[in-house]
């Protein structure tokens, strides 16, 4: 009688693990990049809805845009201070989302504030930059961008865009 058993040799589990860590090796890289990708496409999304929610205000309460994105957070009834026209995510002082940090500066600040917005918060701005900066470069995201009232955005694969016209920033 033979007295042989069943089952699996040493070699051939590490070639089976070694075949398994190349395709890793190979995937890995691949999986990466389309996650910097997608939270670079999740951030010029975010730019246009804050963009919109911005001109939105603006033409709502006929106060030029607001003193920070937290104004356009949700309350019932709406009103220039808590306007109800941005998601709770985005609707804060400086924003963290899909890996990067938004930052909204109001700027050329209006004189007097329409009759709607008399008291709070007072007068909004004439214009205003909004810039996304990674979290961290390059896992989170490789490029910056800046969007302004003109809701043109701007991409810099390398650096941070901080305006419209700032060197190697490319419209989207």
């Amino acid at each position: 009688m033979c007295n042989r058993q069943k089952g699996f040799s040493l070699i051939e589990l590490l070639i089976v693990v070694a075949i398994i860590l190349i395709i890793a090796a190979i995937a890995i890289p691949d999986l990466l990049q389309s996650r910097r990708a997608a939270n670079e496409s999740a951030t010029v999304g975010n730019l246009r809805t804050i963009n919109t929610g911005l001109m939105t205000y603006a033409s709502s309460f006929n106060n030029g845009f607001p003193p920070s994105l937290a104004n356009l957070a949700s309350a019932t009834p709406s009103t220039c201070a808590a306007a109800d026209m941005l998601d709770a995510s985005l609707a804060v002082a400086a924003p963290q989302k899909s890996g990067y940090n938004i930052a909204y500066t109001g700027t050329a600040a209006l004189t007097t504030a329409s009759s709607v917005c008399a008291l709070s918060p007072g007068p909004g701005f004439a214009t205003y930059g909004i810039t996304a900066i990674p979290i961290s470069r390059p896992s989170s995201g490789n490029a910056g961008f800046f969007t302004d009232q003109s809701m043109l955005i701007v991409r810099n694969p390398i650096a941070d865009c901080a305006s419209l016209t700032a060197a190697g920033c490319d419209p989207i």
